[in-house]
């Protein structure tokens, strides 16, 4: 018998369903849902019932995946919920989550729909229990933060070939064997001071700062380390001390900080003048490495011998070359002797009167030459001031004639130049005169 309805497959385009107000999905009477619909209309009405919300449990079935989102189970004792945190979430995490570990998320309800399973999508995750402290360490991070003493400039470098080591930690730390095992193989030859003190507990911060200043006041490390294996936040809280911080800053031996695993990040890692991710890391960042400084020992000294057999052939080769060049004294002597004796044959009495008698007669010539020539030029300096003397007007004003010139100065030459009332400049041989010429009434 025909079926009196025909199903539809995923692959087909579903129709519209629709969502009663009252939450409940709904769908066409006499319809047959794909599993695509139903979780799709599922999905939809989750993400309706639920807004954001907080939810606490255990971690369990943690994955990181490489492409860094982390999958994970969130449980109680009565039942558990798959949960997907993205990488753009996840790489806010403060801490490195683990199976096992109680959280409390910010996540949004949704469903998976190829599996049709319900799952948590979180947006962010702390510690259950531990939000309070969280808080407390982000507050004083950037209080301190604020005030400079996380500065990268006011860091002091590390020395590159420590005397002595101090280490500030627990005598019953894991760590303290780790990082005497790491120093002792990288150069054994450094001597280590342990400064013991407490690293958990009300009173450690307490013990930690005594520690510091004790090894300030001893002054016979030129590095410290501040190390303690790892743990959950309570464990590690007293290395987020305020006055530790200060301490750290305020120590006139450089310090590094090995505080627990690489993920665990303290207030001392940033006051620190170096953070290593472990204390084995914190060992190896003071503590050269012997066989490195061995082979650099050893290019020092090949380099060294290549340079002095390079110089001893240069200042052989010179000596060689000196030795060609250097005389015997005698020859020396000899030859300066000949010169000696050129020298006085060239200055000899008969040649220095010769010399004498011809600068006499060079000076005698030079004199008569001198007063010919001076007495020519005084006869044609005489001519010329004949040849002056006749052209000079003064000669002619001299024998009664006058000049006459207008007012302007320029020179009367004719009749017509000359006018009644007009006034004239007379040049006579003793003098000069003005006169004005007189109109013929007045005369």
């Amino acid at each position: 018998m025909e079926s009196s309805f025909r199903s539809r497959t995923p692959a087909q385009s579903p129709r519209p369903f629709r969502v009663a107000e009252t939450g409940d999905a709904g769908v066409y009477p006499g319809e047959v849902l794909a599993v695509s619909e139903l979780v799709l209309a599922l999905s939809r009405l989750l993400e309706r019932s639920f807004s954001t919300l907080r939810v606490g449990g255990e971690i369990s079935n943690l994955s990181l995946a490489g492409s860094g989102h982390v999958y994970f189970s969130l449980k109680d004792r009565a039942a558990q919920i798959r949960c997907v945190m993205f990488r753009g979430r996840a790489l806010s995490l403060e801490f490195r989550p683990r199976d096992g570990d109680q959280v409390e998320v910010l996540a949004q309800v949704s469903m998976y729909t190829p599996r049709g399973e319900v799952q948590l999508q979180v947006e962010q995750m702390r510690a259950a229990g531990k939000g309070d402290l969280q808080q407390q360490f982000l507050e004083l991070r950037d209080r301190l933060q604020q005030e400079g003493l996380f500065d990268a400039a006011r860091k002091r470098p590390l020395p590159t070939h420590p005397q002595r080591i101090g280490l500030i930690t627990s005598p019953q730390a894991a760590a303290l064997q780790d990082v005497v095992v790491t120093l002792g193989r990288r150069m054994p030859s450094i001597p280590v001071i342990v400064y013991p003190c407490l690293v958990q507990g009300t009173s450690a911060p307490a013990s930690l700062v005594a520690a510091i200043e004790t090894a300030n006041r001893r002054a016979e490390c030129e590095v410290l380390l501040l190390v303690r294996g790892g743990g959950s936040l309570e464990d590690l809280w007293a290395f987020n001390d305020e006055a530790l911080a200060r301490s750290i800053v305020g120590s006139r031996i450089p310090i590094v900080s090995g505080v627990g695993h690489e993920s665990d990040v303290t207030i001392a890692d940033f006051a620190a003048d170096r953070r290593a991710a472990t204390p084995t890391a914190a060992a190896a960042e003071v503590a050269p490495d012997r066989a490195q400084v061995l082979r650099g020992l050893h290019a020092s000294a090949d380099r060294l011998r290549r340079a002095w057999a390079a110089a001893f052939t240069r200042h052989e080769q010179r000596i060689d070359l000196s030795a060609r060049l250097l005389r015997p004294p005698s020859a020396l002597a000899r030859e300066r002797q000949l010169r000696l004796e050129a020298l006085a044959a060239r200055l000899s009495p008969p040649r220095l009167d010769r010399l004498q008698h011809s600068l006499v007669r060079s000076g005698d010539a030079l004199l008569r030459s001198m007063r010919v020539r001076l007495a020519t030029e005084a006869r044609s300096l005489d001519a010329r001031t004949a040849q002056l003397e006749l052209v000079d007007p003064q000669q002619v004003i001299r024998r009664g004639y006058a000049i006459l010139r207008d007012g302007s100065g320029v020179l009367m030459r004719a009749p017509e130049q000359l006018h009644e009332g007009q006034e004239l400049e007379v040049s006579l041989a003793q003098g000069e005169a003005r006169i004005r010429l007189a109109s013929a009434q007045e005369l």
